[in-house]
């Protein structure tokens, strides 16, 4: 094969143009580790990074300019870094955060910065001090303790009983775990059989987009057979109100893992990663030492269960942004670049990682595919309500009286998932609720008796999105609520495209000018809202833009009846295509 007709045939539409231009492994990496070593990137360690890797300097600093996480300034002595989103925002996270600059302003040791969702909704209103996240309650503590450089460690916030997705007894380890990814490699059961019994399950992607498993598996494992191939974990759970994500690493890490490495046999790869959002060090640090003990059993490596066949994990870091949750971001981040989503097709199970074949999951939809491939598709879909199949995962917060995770069967309803949390604070009434995470289209106390189901939601105009339930009592500023979910898709927006990019900018820009004056949203500005909703839903490039405005219109409905909303857009490039 020629080099031209080489590059020619890896040159396929939605590749970006700057695929290859940057060849050797990705800086990222090198980069987290300095500013772990130093708190900041300093201009002579870019320098010498450059020099070493042989990598041009303006490359590097493309990357540092576009992540959120890198620092290009000496950080203060402690760093307050406290959220406003959604969730926090119904829990007087401005009044708090107003009190935290009173106290601590004029304080040089200490830089105080209002961020995006930690995914901490669970104790909102969240912070971090240097990275070590807690509840607004505990700033004063953790302050004192990082001015005398003695902040110890976050620990993670374990569940005492496993979860019902779990098959393995309370305290089994590692030797009486991992049953079905040692069966796989026996050859006891086929790759084909887990394709099947995925497809028959039903499982879908728990991410956002509600992929059929079974059948992304199958068609990963049918292209290219014999050929390189990776698999992905997406941990990178940043929309304000997720947090499952966190919750199932920490309690479920051997199911997560388990499920991923399965996948990896299935598809033909032999190395794996679990892509996870910086913010989540606690639960890095589980997932290291489940890894550890895995490659001490020898459960992983070069010999994987004396199968003969190589299975490896590493973790990745993301450094930061919410867009690389977007599967294609998210491969451009590993491989190096700025992570702006690709044009598709092709898709990842053709073209990811590198230009291979790559499984992308989430960290959700792995942990399910244990209990299923032991207990049987038949079991799994008896475990939901109704007509629904499984058991679900939920984010609940805002005003309830017990934010938390939930497992709950499928299907079950808005209202019985609100009473689980202890209901709405104080016994006020339900006002609206984002049923799936940020993304989603709020609906009205109307419709508490939904059932929680892809389908059920996509015809009640919103969907099931990202798992997470965010409520507000009756008397919430509904139109201020939106603006604050869009202004965080605002700020998360990569930039890439014009729609996205200037669309969610003006639009908040006429929602602030209306909230700030106290005034109402007159049919002029209420018309301009509608006309760039229709633009960012129908010419952005991926989910983020297709979706922004989504939250906003749905309000805008509720206060006209319903009579003016708008069904959820379900975009083919949404955040997650095809999942999460």
């Amino acid at each position: 094969m020629t080099l031209s007709f080489e590059l020619g045939r890896r040159r396929l539409p939605g590749v970006e143009a700057r695929a290859g231009k940057f060849p050797g492994p990705s800086l990222i990496p090198a980069l987290n580790a300095i500013q772990a070593r130093l708190g900041w990137l300093p201009r002579e360690e870019l320098e010498e990074l450059s020099r070493t890797m042989r990598r041009p300097l303006y490359e590097i600093e493309g990357l540092v300019s576009f992540y959120p996480h890198f620092r290009t300034t000496p950080p203060a002595k402690v760093s307050l870094s406290v959220c406003h989103d959604l969730s926090c925002w119904l829990r007087s996270a401005d009044d708090r955060i107003a009190e935290l600059r009173e106290r601590y302003g004029a304080d040089t040791e200490i830089e105080l910065t209002e961020v995006s969702c930690l995914g901490r909704c669970d104790s909102a209103p969240a912070l971090a001090v240097n990275e070590h996240p807690a509840p607004v309650s505990g700033a004063d503590a953790l302050v004192t303790a990082a001015r005398q450089e003695n902040l110890a460690e976050a620990a993670v916030t374990g569940r005492a009983e496993p979860w019902p997705n779990d098959p393995y007894p309370v305290g089994s380890d590692v030797s009486s775990r991992y049953a079905s990814l040692r069966a796989l490699l026996a050859g006891r059961i086929t790759g084909e059989s887990v394709v099947a019994t995925l497809e028959s399950s039903g499982l879908r992607g728990m991410g956002g987009a509600g992929f059929p498993t079974g059948k992304k598996w199958g068609l990963v494992a049918a292209t290219e057979p014999g050929g390189v191939k990776y698999a992905i974990c997406n941990a990178d759970e940043s929309e304000p109100g997720t947090f499952k994500d966190r919750q199932i690493l920490t309690d479920q890490p051997h199911l997560v893992i388990e499920g991923l490495l399965i996948g990896m046999a299935v598809v033909g790869a032999e190395q794996g990663w679990i892509f996870i959002r910086h913010e989540y060090g606690p639960e890095e640090r589980v997932l290291h030492a489940e890894i550890e003990a895995l490659r001490a059993a020898g459960v992983i490596g070069a010999n994987a269960c004396g199968s003969g066949r190589r299975l490896d994990l590493d973790i990745f870091v993301s450094p930061g942004g919410y867009i690389l949750g977007e599967e294609t971001a998210l491969l451009e981040c590993m491989e190096g670049h700025r992570g702006e989503p690709r044009n598709k097709p092709p898709f990842p199970g053709n073209y990811g990682l590198h230009g291979r074949p790559t499984l992308i999951n989430s960290v959700e939809t792995f942990a399910d595919v244990p209990v299923i491939l032991q207990r049987g598709a038949e079991w799994w879909a008896e475990q939901g309500a109704g007509d629904s199949v499984g058991w679900k995962f939920f984010a609940v917060s805002g005003h309830v009286e017990r934010p938390g995770v939930y497992c709950v069967p499928m299907g079950t309803t808005v209202r019985a998932l609100i009473d689980l949390a202890g209901g709405v604070l104080g016994g006020a009434g339900v006002g609206a609720v984002q049923p799936g995470g940020a993304s989603s289209n709020f609906i009205g106390p109307d419709r508490l008796d939904l059932p929680l189901d892809f389908g059920t939601l996509a015809e009640a105009g919103t969907m099931l999105g990202s798992g997470a339930l965010v409520v507000l009592a009756e008397g919430t500023d509904l139109l201020a609520a939106s603006t604050n979910v869009l202004r965080f898709f605002r700020n998360e927006s990569c930039g890439k495209c014009v729609p996205c990019r200037v669309g969610s900018t003006k639009a908040h820009e006429v929602l602030r000018d209306v909230l700030d004056s106290g005034s109402t949203l007159d049919d002029v500005r209420r018309d301009r809202i509608l006309q760039l909703e229709e633009t960012m839903r129908k010419t952005s490039i991926c989910g983020l833009g297709q979706v922004a405005l989504g939250p906003v219109v749905s309000v805008l409905g509720l206060r006209k009846g319903g009579a003016a909303a708008r069904p959820q857009p379900r975009p083919e490039g949404a955040r997650e295509q095809p999942d999460r």
